[in-house]
Formats: C-alpha cells, sequence, structure tokens
C-alpha cells in the first residue's frame, strides 16, 4: 500500500478552523469490512453513526495487525506522514499482539508498552492528540453463563501507560465486558459472529462504537442525540469494496 493522502476536508467550521479528522489504528475487531462481507462488521467503521457528519474518520485498521506488526509494515508511519494538528489518533491493539506468531507477539508490560508508547510520541510530534483504547472483550461464558476476561494483562499494561503519560484513555474492555456481562450469553449471540466469538457483527460493531464514543469525550463531533437512539440501521454503516490485506507475518 502506497502512502496515504491527507484526506480531503469538509467546510471550515464557524471558528474558521478546518474540521478535525479522526484515525483509527488496530486490528480485525475494529476495521471497516467490504460489501461482501455482510454481517461482518468493525466498531471503526461504525463510528460516524455517532459523529458529526463534518468528522471525518480515517480508519486504517487492518486484520491480523497487533501493535509491532502495524509498525513494523510501515503503516504508522504512513499515518504519522499526513495526520494533521488537532486531530485524533485512535490506538487500539492488544488481540494481535496476544498471538504466539513472533511477528505480531508483544510482552503486556515490556513490548507492548514500548510499541504503543510510539504511537503516542508520533502523534503528540503533529500536534495530534493520541488516545489509547483498550481492546473490545471477546463473547466469552462459562457453561453456567458467568462471562469471563479473555485479554489477560493488556488491558492493564495499556491503562497504565495511559496514566504513566497522561494520554487519554477509554477502557473499551471494561465498557464491553459490562455491556456483554449485562446481556448475557444468549443475547450477545446477535452481536458477534458465531463462528468465533470474537468478530462482530454489524449490530455488535455499532453498539462498540457507540461506547467508544459515549466515553470519548475528547473525540470532536459527537453526536450526542444519535448516542441516545437505542435503534441503529445496519444500513447506515459505509462499507468499501474491498478491506486492506493483512500484515506479512
Amino acid at each position: 500500500m502506497g502512502a496515504l493522502a491527507a484526506p480531503a476536508k469538509a467546510s471550515s467550521a464557524a471558528d474558521g478552523r478546518e474540521p478535525r479528522t479522526i484515525y483509527v489504528v488496530g486490528d480485525s475487531t475494529a476495521l471497516s469490512y467490504a460489501v461482501t462481507e455482510v454481517p461482518r462488521a468493525g466498531w471503526g467503521q461504525a463510528l460516524p453513526v455517532f459523529l458529526d457528519p463534518k468528522t471525518l474518520v480515517v480508519n486504517e485498521a487492518v486484520s491480523a495487525s497487533s501493535s509491532k506488526s502495524f509498525s513494523a509494515a510501515g503503516r504508522l508511519n504512513r499515518i504519522l506522514a499526513v495526520i494533521r494538528p488537532r486531530d485524533v489518533l485512535l490506538i487500539s491493539f492488544g488481540h494481535g499482539d496476544q498471538s504466539e506468531n513472533p511477528s505480531r507477539h508483544t510482552d503486556p508490560w515490556t513490548t507492548f508498552q514500548d510499541y504503543l508508547q510510539l504511537y503516542i510520541d508520533g502523534a503528540r510530534a503533529t500536534r495530534a492528540l493520541p488516545v489509547l483504547v483498550t481492546p473490545v472483550e471477546r463473547r466469552r461464558f462459562t457453561k453456567d453463563g458467568v462471562p469471563y476476561l479473555s485479554h489477560g494483562e493488556y488491558p492493564d499494561a495499556m491503562r497504565a501507560l495511559a496514566a504513566a503519560t497522561r494520554t487519554p484513555l477509554i477502557d473499551l474492555s471494561a465498557l464491553s465486558f459490562a455491556l456483554w456481562s449485562s446481556l448475557g450469553p444468549e443475547a450477545t449471540k446477535d452481536y458477534f459472529l458465531e463462528a468465533d466469538d470474537t468478530h462482530l457483527q454489524a449490530r455488535g460493531a455499532i453498539e462498540v462504537a457507540r461506547l467508544v464514543v459515549s466515553a470519548g469525550w475528547m473525540l470532536p463531533g459527537r453526536d450526542r442525540r444519535a448516542l441516545r437512539e437505542p435503534d441503529i440501521s445496519a444500513d447506515l454503516l459505509v462499507r468499501p469494496a474491498t478491506r486492506p490485506g493483512p500484515d506479512p507475518l
């Protein structure tokens, strides 16, 4: 993939400043799925539903990515070449970092934090705002219907880094775990692909995006009316013709 082009800006805001862009970096739980992949969807794909149309979303999430492999593939540098002051970089990794594949694997308290620091420092160097987003929880229940966590120490490591570096944090792990717990093992089947209980259907992507924007006080263009709307149609999701390929192993 070649270098990213700076997104076309909408008309200037009333204060004379250009509208801000939200860039999303992450894995297959966040990426934008193609028209041929219905009902699969990612929460980054659903973010615009809860934002003012003048706020642009550039979803650069890629399947099978970790904080390490995304950076190693040059994707972070391509974003940093075009991101602008006051834009937002949403940084959400953790699923791929748990992989045993050495090209993806990171350790929660060492290399995971080291790679996340690259994203934080890179965004700040451009005067953009980095925001850490803990990974969305999987659909995991015991045979007795008791929910349990699936990401080990990765969310805690991200929370600690956010506190140490004074980086805004959206604790999507905790928020999604609370939502899945409240819904229970049967109702959550409508939010996930049954094949793996990790990837989201459109309904799940929409509700996870609602969690991100609701908690994201720092995000520009939040549409409070949409956030209060209980029934968001999956038809509102914009689907590309194709999706980005996975990072090389």
